[in-house]
C-alpha cells in the first residue's frame, strides 16, 4: 500500500515539475518578433515563412533565407536572386506561413494566395510605432529602445527614491534635478 502512494505522490511531483517547463518551452519557441526582418508584416508574434505572391519566392525567417525556382529546382539564398533586384520588400504582401518548407506546395500555395499579388496592403515592422516592434533589432528606433530600457533599468531605483520624497512634503520641488 506504502508503495502505491509513493507512486503517486512521485508521479504527481513530477508532473508539477513538468508543467511549467512545457509552458516555459512553448513561449520562448512560439515569439520570434525579434528576428522578423523589418519588411515583415504587423501583427504576428511568430513567424516561420513568408510567401511573395508578387514572385513566388518564400522567407524563411529562422534561416533568414529565399526560397525560390530556378530551372525547376528549388534554391535557397540569403540573397533575392538579381532578378529580383527591383521587387520592394517592404510594398509587397506577405503571407504568413507556419509550416515547414511550404515551398514543397508551391502550386496550391500559388492558387490560395495568388490574388493577394498587386496588394501593397500591410504596414511593415520598419514603419510600426508600436513598441513592442522596437525590441525588433531590425526596427529603426531599436537602438533608442535599448537606451531607454538601459536607463529604465539603471536609474528605475533613485526615480522610486525620488517620488518617494515628493510624497513627503517636497511639494514636487526637485532643484535643477532631471533639467
Amino acid at each position: 500500500m506504502q508503495k502505491i502512494y509513493f507512486s503517486i505522490l512521485i508521479t504527481g511531483i513530477l508532473f508539477i515539475l513538468a508543467v511549467p517547463v512545457k509552458a516555459q518551452i512553448q513561449f520562448h519557441i512560439g515569439i520570434n518578433l525579434n528576428s522578423q526582418p523589418a519588411w515583415g508584416p504587423v501583427g504576428y508574434d511568430n513567424v516561420q515563412y513568408y510567401y511573395l505572391p508578387d514572385i513566388d519566392v518564400y522567407y524563411s525567417v529562422p534561416q533568414h533565407r529565399y526560397y525560390y525556382q530556378s530551372g525547376g529546382i528549388w534554391r535557397s539564398s540569403a540573397y533575392l536572386p538579381h532578378k529580383y533586384g527591383n521587387y520592394n520588400l517592404y510594398n509587397g504582401h506577405k503571407v504568413v506561413m507556419n509550416e515547414d518548407r511550404p515551398y514543397l506546395h508551391d502550386r496550391y500555395n500559388s492558387e490560395k494566395y495568388g490574388y493577394f499579388k498587386n496588394r501593397h496592403d500591410q504596414q511593415p515592422i520598419r514603419d510600426s510605432r508600436d513598441s513592442k516592434y522596437f525590441e525588433n533589432k531590425n526596427h529603426p528606433q531599436h537602438n533608442n529602445w535599448v537606451k531607454q530600457q538601459r536607463h529604465d533599468n539603471g536609474h528605475g531605483n533613485s526615480n522610486e527614491k525620488h517620488n518617494k520624497q515628493d510624497n513627503h512634503g517636497n511639494n514636487g520641488n526637485h532643484g535643477d534635478h532631471g533639467k
